[in-house]
């Protein structure tokens, strides 16, 4: 009798709007009530109270009671555990009392009826769900949890259209308990799921909604808590409306479940059957991503470079809020990219969507979202992980076989002021991020295109100097020049702007260009300079001349140890696609780590890495020149690498038959070995010495 004057007292305060009411307090004595009722006709009139009563659903709180209403069924069902389950999981306490399982179970699923709407319903089956197969608990009998699984998967495809008229919080209920749920299901109820209903509902409920995202809104709010404070510094508080604003957005429950949530957008696009709600889609993650861009933009924070917020911003900036908004932004990149991956995946699989109609837009605005994404990725490092590489390079392949639409999106991304370098780290970000791209469209945009876009996008950061930290910056403009100069389509355009390029390339080199980077790009240029390219049969002096002058500065060159590099650079000249294979670190039979080099170290390796694209005659020339060389350099470590490198070039391959055959007659029979061992002097001596014997020191 007293559990039935509580189930009516707790029915009348359910029934009472006020505005005073405590709904956690009614929540939780339904929760217990729920446990202890043994009446199934009570405990399908308690049910069906709770997804009706005006205290809890006159004036919810958003999500969060839904989660409350599917917490209440998933405890209520682990109370109701069997025993033979509950020894799996000591843990797990439970009260024996009330209805069997089997009889409480359908008497709740009756509670679910007509005078609810669907989506309610789908708290009432997800908690069950959740509560008796969640944590592979396996509590179910296999027809019980087909009954479960059924009507989850009916109630929300009922939802799906009763929400496209409206009920916004229903949408998001739906997004919510099939986040939680959707790994509990069989194959075949999942295929029985609308896809292509639920993508847009998916799509706004997490980026675009009060309960998700807010379409990246929330960015520009911060701009006014960020205030200026004592040495130029800016501070954000911990205590500011703007960052209570933040950890609120980072609890709710669509936001702290988005890595799931992601999984279940991609799983949702691998099912969709209509391309125009693909389509849809990346529209709307595009203008998402345009709108955190944009947001970002209007920020103080975007105005901090990357490498000058410990100058710049203070302690409690650095240290306590704006790792939160990081960690925010990060997990809705990560998010974005899973969702890409899937899309990307469909493009290569599916017929429909990899048609001219389809591809080269899925493509672009793929990209696009990327690039708006850039300022994130960029502190991650562009191949920081697999899925963002597989997208990226995925999306430019499908775009290369449009050269139109290229060059189109080329011309949309380009920096906004071409041949000057921009003071916002925010645009220098994403000129870093046209480089990149760009880079993978030489071959199949025309010259006059590589030359507009291409060679003035790069121009102003090849010969810029002066700040260690734009390493990066710097590469990515070589790297683009050295793409342009190899095109095959550009030779007027190589002969046009390689005497500036090499300028450009020896002032930079060492200090805003590393040393392996400089060997690289000198290695390249001689490589479409020298016979069989097109280029040697108007300039045939072009690689002695590009020779003389790395000779002449290498012997004039600084002999002290170059410092090690202050960044780490994820876009590289190595990279490129016109260099394969990374020289040899070392010889087989010196397999010592390299030691530092100089300045006049590295020329005179850039000019033993130039041997093998030589002529006959001017290789012939050039063999005593680089032996000199080596000679100069006064370390006995960086002249035992120049000489270990020199033997890696005449002996492994690098150097093709008449070349070898060349490099063989001068080792053997001209002094090439005396020279590149003991210098100029010592063949010019001779000694007597049987012939073929080796000298003491040796090591060949």
């Amino acid at each position: 009798m007293s559990t039935d004057r509580s189930l009516a007292t707790l029915i009348r305060a359910l029934h009472t709007s006020s505005e005073t009411q405590d709904s956690s307090r009614l929540l939780s004595s339904a929760a217990t009530l729920l446990t202890i009722l043994s009446n199934p006709l009570n405990i399908t009139l308690l049910t069906s109270q709770i997804l009706t009563a005006p205290a809890i659903w006159e004036r919810p709180d958003g999500l969060r009671t839904c989660l409350r209403i599917l917490g209440i069924f998933h405890s209520a069902s682990i109370h109701k555990l069997e025993p033979e389950v509950l020894h799996k999981f000591p843990a797990q306490k439970t009260l024996r009392e009330g209805a069997p399982q089997e009889e409480w179970l359908k008497a709740v699923l009756n509670g679910a009826d007509d005078r609810s709407p669907r989506w309610r319903h789908l708290l009432v089956i997800g908690g069950l769900l959740l509560g008796f197969e969640g944590q592979n608990r396996e509590a179910l009998s296999p027809s019980l949890k087909r009954v479960l699984e059924r009507a989850l998967i009916k109630a929300a495809n009922l939802a799906l259209e009763e929400t496209r008229t409206g009920a916004e919080l229903g949408a998001h209920c739906v997004a919510l308990v099939l986040n939680h749920t959707f790994e509990l299901l069989s194959d075949y109820e999942r295929s029985q799921v609308d896809y292509d209903v639920l993508m847009p509902l998916l799509i706004r409920s997490t980026y675009r909604s009060t309960e998700g995202l807010e379409s990246g809104y929330f960015l520009g709010t911060i701009d006014t808590d960020i205030i200026q404070v004592a040495d130029r510094k800016f501070s954000w508080s911990a205590k500011s409306s703007t960052f209570v604003r933040l950890q609120r957005l980072a609890s709710r429950p669509l936001v702290s479940s988005i890595g799931p949530m992601s999984r279940l957008i991609a799983h949702t696009t691998e099912n969709v059957r209509d391309p125009g709600v693909l389509r849809a889609m990346v529209n709307d993650l595009c203008a998402f991503t345009r709108t955190v861009a944009i947001q970002w933009r209007q920020n103080k924070l975007s105005e901090v470079d990357m490498s000058e917020e410990a100058v710049f911003l203070t302690d409690e900036a650095l240290r306590t809020t704006l790792p939160v908004l990081w960690k925010v932004l990060k997990t809705t990149m990560f998010a974005t990219v899973i969702a890409l991956q899937a899309i990307m995946g469909r493009v290569l699989n599916d017929a429909t969507l990899a048609g001219d109609s389809n591809a080269p837009f899925l493509a672009i605005q793929t990209i696009h979202i990327l690039r708006n994404l850039y300022f994130i990725s960029s502190r991650l490092g562009q191949n920081a992980f697999s899925q963002y590489t597989f997208i990226y390079l995925t999306a430019i392949d499908i775009l290369h076989n449009y050269p139109i639409e290229s060059e189109a999106f080329l011309r949309e991304i380009r920096p906004v002021e071409l041949g000057r370098i921009p003071h916002h780290p925010l645009e220098r970000c994403l000129d870093l991020y046209f480089l990149n791209t760009a880079e993978h469209f030489t071959l199949v945009l025309s010259p006059e295109t590589n030359e507009e876009l291409l060679v003035g996008a790069a121009t102003p950061y090849l010969a810029a100097g002066g700040n260690n930290h734009l390493l990066e910056i710097f590469e990515a403009a070589h790297s683009v020049m050295l793409a342009v100069l190899v095109a095959p389509q550009s030779v007027d355009l190589t002969a046009k702007h390689l005497p500036f390029y090499v300028d450009a390339l020896l002032k930079v080199c060492p200090q805003n260009l590393s040393a392996r980077q400089f060997r690289l790009a000198f290695k390249t240029l001689l490589r479409i300079t020298a016979p069989p390219s097109p280029l040697s049969e108007t300039h045939p002096l072009l690689p002695a001349t590009l020779l003389e002058l790395l000779y002449h500065r290498a012997r004039n060159a600084p002999a002290t140890p170059l410092p090690s590099p202050t960044t780490t650079t994820t876009t590289t000249i190595a990279q490129s696609s016109f260099e394969p294979h990374d020289p040899p670190s070392s010889s087989p039979l010196h397999p010592n780590p390299d030691p530092p080099l100089s300045e006049q170290a590295v020329l005179t390796l850039t000019l033993i890495d130039a041997l093998p694209f030589l002529q006959l005659d001017v290789l012939e020339e050039w063999l005593p020149l680089a032996a000199d060389l080596i000679h100069l350099i006064p370390d006995p470590r960086m002249r035992r690498a120049c000489r270990e490198r020199f033997w890696e070039v005449l002996s492994a391959g690098e150097l093709d038959v008449d070349r070898a055959a060349v490099g063989v007659a001068w080792w053997c029979t001209r002094g090439g070995r005396e020279m590149v061992l003991f210098g100029q002097g010592e063949a010019e001596r001779g000694g007597a010495s049987m012939s073929g014997g080796l000298y003491e020191e040796s090591k060949l």
